[in-house]
């Protein structure tokens, strides 16, 4: 069996919900077609039992010829061999669809994140795509698993309809159209079902950004006296979403006893009628065996059909959802054609007038932080206005997102530390780099006091760490990914002076030719840039030293003297 999940998963049709769900299937065309073969056979071998095993009673009771019982007891022994491995492998191979469906899902939606970036949440709920990664890859992936089980089991009905009305038209009749009669019941009931699936779908992804909310912003609820607040607005949206359940749950179970109650009545009817022909000998004993067989299997891939259909409307549902999500466009598009990106060259960002030479330590004081931030922005391309940064002289607006990523590093405070080992979460790509980060960042002491050390697990957000701890250790994080052009904002807001300090001292050797920015008011963080540009009303309107501006700009003083 091939490992999932596969490097690629290839470019997703998100033309429609169906369209997205056909092209999960090609993708797995050659397990989905394997799947559909085996459930086929399988299913098949079941509906030809019960003609064996009439074949074998007429044998032995009627013709009393015990050769010939023996003959289709062997058939019979060899159907169940093959139904049992077509069985095995079918659900072998309805596994691995499950697994690529789910996975090429989740594959597609994080890559989407990824290259909406700063976008996504003002495009997309948090709960929306929270739904995508747990409820809704689970649907998805029920609807190609269950597509080999429903083209078996349309197979087997026709099989069966055609051998009935072979051996009785009456029968056969009963049963062609019965069937259409059921599926139609069940279509009644499907419709309804689909509704409120989809509005309970959209519920859950609001109490879920919701949840995420509250659960992020728990401290300052606390601080402002609005917790109470929000549980019970929290409180009521759950028990609305819980009425939605209970709506969708009621045509659930009568769905549920629609597909026990009509095969059953349809089971009665078969076997009332294949005795009364039995009686008046129109067929034999046999048959009439054969025929209560066919009845009570049928049960089985008519309910696998109305599941098939259920699923179904369930994956459409969720496709719908990840389409959407597919389709929201950034507002930072990249270009059709991009040039190449320059070797080296300064960073520079016309609408404040800052220029970040190559090789140097760059310090941006600004006199409302605020500014500073907007800046680092736009020098990593992270907002629309920065579509006239250049880099090199080429407006980072041509050349290709990707590279840009790679090229230029926006560390800030709003980045978060993950849960799992705090070896992954420093160094995801194990460059090796973390011993020297540690040091540079003066994070050691950090790492020394957990338990395991880097293989301590970290808290969901890093919550286990005070708020200086996790600034240190981004920075660390930071400073292993060693980009060619490294942006931090406020880097040691939350430490004290003296930790401050060291790290100031340590940062230009651990960056050493590589260009850094530092976004930043602290006197020790400036003291020991190459470079200070000082920002009022977001233009830049001095730069030099720190010591050089201390002399000459008495607003520069005022800012980062806090005088």
């Amino acid at each position: 069996m091939r490992e999932l999940p596969p490097p690629d998963p290839g470019s997703p049709d998100d033309r429609s919900a169906t369209r997205y769900l056909g092209w999960l299937v090609r993708q797995a065309w050659v397990s989905v077609s394997a799947a559909i073969f085996f459930a086929v056979v399988w299913m098949v071998c079941q509906a030809f039992t019960p003609a064996v095993i009439g074949k074998a009673i007429d044998a032995g009771l009627a013709h009393r010829d015990g050769g010939e019982l023996l003959i289709w007891s062997m058939v019979l022994f060899a159907v169940g061999l093959v139904q049992a491995g077509a069985g095995l492998l079918r659900h072998r191979r309805a596994v691995y669809n499950w697994l690529s469906a789910a996975y090429r899902t989740v594959q597609v939606a994080v890559r989407q994140a990824g290259w909406l970036g700063v976008a996504l949440p003002r495009r997309l709920d948090a709960g929306e795509v929270v739904a995508i990664g747990t409820a809704d890859i689970t649907h998805i992936g029920n609807a190609v698993d269950i597509l080999a089980r429903g083209v078996g089991s349309v197979v087997a009905v026709i099989t069966v309809t055609t051998i009935l009305l072979v051996t009785s038209v009456p029968l056969g009749l009963v049963v062609v159209l019965g069937i259409p009669l059921l599926m139609a019941v069940v279509s009644v009931l499907i419709r309804p079902l689909h509704h409120r699936q989809q509005a309970y779908r959209e519920q859950q992804g609001r109490l879920t950004g919701r949840a995420t909310d509250m659960v992020g912003g728990l401290r300052v609820l606390r601080g402002v006296g609005g917790e109470p607040v929000m549980s019970q607005r929290y409180r009521a949206e759950s028990q609305t979403l819980r009425a939605a359940g209970v709506r969708v749950a009621r045509v659930e179970a009568l769905l549920n006893a629609a597909q026990v109650l009509l095969p059953g009545t349809f089971l009665v009817l078969v076997t009332w009628l294949g005795a009364r022909f039995a009686i008046s000998g129109k067929i034999t004993v046999g048959q009439l065996v054969s025929f209560y067989g066919y009845a009570a299997f049928l049960v089985s891939p008519l309910r696998q059909l109305t599941e098939t259909i259920d699923k179904l409307i369930r994956g459409h549902v969720s496709s719908r959802r990840v389409v959407s999500m597919l389709r929201v466009r950034t507002d930072l598009p990249g270009p059709a054609r991009p040039v190449p990106m320059p070797e080296r060259g300064e960073l520079v960002d016309p609408v404040s007038g800052v220029v970040v030479r190559p090789g140097l330590v760059t310090a941006i004081a600004a006199a409302v932080p605020a500014d500073a931030v907007t800046i680092a922005d736009r020098l990593g391309r992270y907002t629309a206005s920065g579509a006239g940064t250049t880099l090199g002289g080429v407006p980072l607006k041509d050349l290709d997102p990707a590279a840009v990523r790679e090229r230029i590093v926006v560390a800030d405070n709003d980045a978060r530390l993950f849960s799992g080992p705090l070896r992954a979460d420093l160094d995801p790509e194990a460059t090796g780099r973390v011993a020297v980060s540690l040091e540079a960042a003066s994070a050691a002491d950090v790492v020394e006091a957990l338990p395991d050390g880097l293989d301590s697990e970290v808290a969901e957000r890093g919550r286990s760490f005070s708020g200086g701890q996790q600034q240190r250790l981004r920075l660390v994080r930071a400073l292993v990914a060693d980009p060619e052009i490294l942006v931090l904002v406020e880097p040691t807001s939350a430490v004290d002076a003296h930790t401050e300090a060291r790290i100031a001292d340590r940062l230009a050797t651990a960056r050493a030719g590589r260009t850094t920015v530092v976004c930043s008011t602290s006197p020790l963080v400036l003291d020991r840039a190459d470079h200070v540009v000082y920002v009022e009303d977001g233009t830049v309107v001095a730069e030099g030293t720190h010591r050089e501006l201390l002399d000459s700009s008495f607003a520069y003083a005022r800012t980062v003297l806090r005088e």
